[in-house]
């Protein structure tokens, strides 16, 4: 790994979007958009690696994708337990610990099993992926906020201490792919001071150019938090 420059991003956080477009694009079944971008996770989680970033956080389904059809519903399971399955080796040998944020036990009990198996597996890991699994900020920072006034005060610093991502590094920057400029109820709270890309590729497409590219832009910028 390279020195990084002292304006470097510990942990990213991605908004994966345009499976659905990169398949449209070239004539082909939505799954296998989803299935092209697994490749692109596998992908950006070596380049994390090379590159130096410690946390790596990845929007995968949010509360809201219940409302698609159910085929592409059932697609996106099948490509969860693959993905499981077929990786969790990889992140076990690259010392990538998996953190889940968001209320995953709602999904089939085999995807949860999945699940808790490789948290367990990976539990002793130096990086962390955090994917966020039927996820919604609005809900988090609810439940934070509600947790915190069972113990007293509800301030930001009581919120920030029970949101699902209280254990990682403060959000440095947040990346969303395929053009779109919004954040789609994703990490609202912890975004509060991160800077923000937006890139035209789709996600299918993204890779290391790309983080790179926006890690060269980050290190570029002066975060003043609200200062001068």
């Amino acid at each position: 790994m390279a020195d990084q420059p002292q304006n470097h991003a510990r942990h990213v956080a991605i908004i994966m979007d345009g499976n659905g477009r990169w398949a449209k694009k070239r004539h082909l079944p939505r799954a296998l958009g989803h299935r092209e971008g697994g490749e692109a996770v596998r992908r950006t989680v070596k380049a994390c690696e090379k590159l130096g970033v410690e946390c790596l956080t990845l929007y995968a389904f949010s509360s809201e994708n219940w409302k698609r059809d159910e085929e592409e519903i059932g697609d996106l399971m099948l490509l969860m337990r693959r993905f499981i399955e077929a990786n969790l080796d990889d992140m076990v040998k690259q010392g990538v610990k998996l953190k889940i944020i968001g209320d995953y036990k709602a999904f089939a009990p085999d995807i949860v099993e999945k699940l808790e198996y490789a948290l367990a597996k990976t539990a002793g890991g130096v990086r962390t992926l955090a994917v966020a699994l039927n996820y919604g900020s609005q809900q988090e920072i609810a439940r934070a906020a509600a947790k915190a006034a069972e113990h007293g005060a509800i301030t930001p610093e009581t919120i920030a201490a029970n949101l699902d991502t209280a254990d990682l590094p403060p959000l440095d920057l947040l990346i969303r792919t395929s053009g779109e400029v919004r954040l789609s109820n994703f990490l609202l709270w912890q975004a509060a001071y991160a800077e923000m890309i937006f890139m035209d590729v789709l996600w299918p497409d993204f890779g290391e150019e790309h983080l790179q590219a926006a890690l060269d832009e980050f290190a570029k910028r002066e975060r003043r938090y609200g200062g001068r």
